[in-house]
């Protein structure tokens, strides 16, 4: 997967702009900042040199994480999307990926407290000519107000920045501006999937439902030492390869989500939890169930449902 083509051709014209060093500097600081400073509440990218190198190395991969994850969540529930609000916006990635997903001249608002991230990210809307209607507002998480609620709310990579009592504030006030859907996407580790599973309790205590992943609304069967995560695959554009070092084509990007919403769901089946180990004439399935975590075996003989098998991936579900 991999961002639109006039948007890689934007960010890459933003970021002939600037000095190379100084970019492969801002994209290593960059990755020193999320790894070892991330949860404490402070500014990570601040200059255009870290908003230009974030949108070389790290918008690619939030986009696609944002596309795939409220893809699962609309194979359970499916609302009528018309207003979209991004919660720590960075450079428009996840409108990006709503706009390819769900289609149609949609109206987004995107909060974003860095002026540097919001400049860039309106540059790359009108370069690439972005399909839906923006308005971009200077503002913080730990900030936002009660206000009209929005169809579908997202926040990606952003709580995890906060302190856990900002963010435990933050992730019920953005549960308040959720019309119809609230998306968190947080990075594929450990931790992160921790924190989601602490706002999932306390935003399923005032009345959110679980979509996606989770096939149920109880605790996460999974035992300890696990943690629920999904990959997708993000294609490396030259200016990325050349950021990070290395000649690889793709990158493999690790994520966990949470989809919470309002209306009653009717859970089937399961969620694909690993990949799929695939033999002659039978196909294995991890499974996270209503009745909890376990193994289906599906055989060639069991006609249809093999078939459907043999396309399944981790991440996706199985009636």
């Amino acid at each position: 997967m991999e961002l639109p083509a006039e948007v890689r051709q934007a960010v890459e014209d933003a970021a002939s702009r600037l000095d190379r060093r100084e970019l492969a500097e801002a994209a290593r600081e960059l990755s020193r900042k999320y790894r070892d400073e991330t949860g404490r509440g402070r500014r990570l990218a601040v200059s255009a040199a870290d908003a230009a190198a974030y949108a070389a190395v790290r918008m690619p991969a939030t986009y696609a994480a944002v596309a795939v994850a409220l893809t699962y969540a609309r194979q359970v529930c499916d609302p009528e999307i018309r207003t979209v609000l991004d919660a720590g916006a960075g450079t428009g990635a996840a409108e990006w990926a709503a706009a390819g997903v769900l289609g149609g001249d949609l109206h987004y608002t995107l909060v974003e407290r860095e002026p540097a991230m919001a400049g860039l990210g309106r540059e790359l809307m009108a370069r690439a000519g972005f399909p839906g209607t923006a308005d971009w507002v200077n503002g913080d998480l730990r900030d936002l107000r009660e206000g009209e609620r929005c169809d579908l709310v997202v926040s990606s990579y952003a709580l995890g920045e906060l302190t856990p009592e900002d963010r435990a504030a933050a992730a019920e006030r953005l549960w308040g501006l959720a019309g119809k859907l609230l998306l968190l996407v947080e990075p594929g580790t450990p931790a992160a999937y921790g924190q989601l599973m602490e706002l999932r309790r306390r935003l399923v205590r005032i009345g959110a439902r679980v979509a996606a992943p989770c096939p149920h609304g109880g605790e996460c069967p999974l035992p300890e030492g696990d943690w629920c995560h999904f990959t997708c695959r993000v294609a490396r554009s030259r200016l990325h390869k050349q950021l990070k070092g290395g000649d690889a084509p793709y990158e493999d990007e690790k994520f966990s989500y949470l989809a919470l919403v309002r209306q009653e769901v009717s859970h089937a089946g399961g969620r694909v939890l690993r990949h799929p180990t695939v033999e002659p004439g039978r196909i294995s399935l991890h499974l996270c169930t209503p009745e909890g975590i376990g193994d289906v075996t599906v055989t060639k003989s069991m006609g249809g449902r093999f078939k459907t098998a043999r396309k399944l991936a981790s991440g996706d579900t199985f009636l």
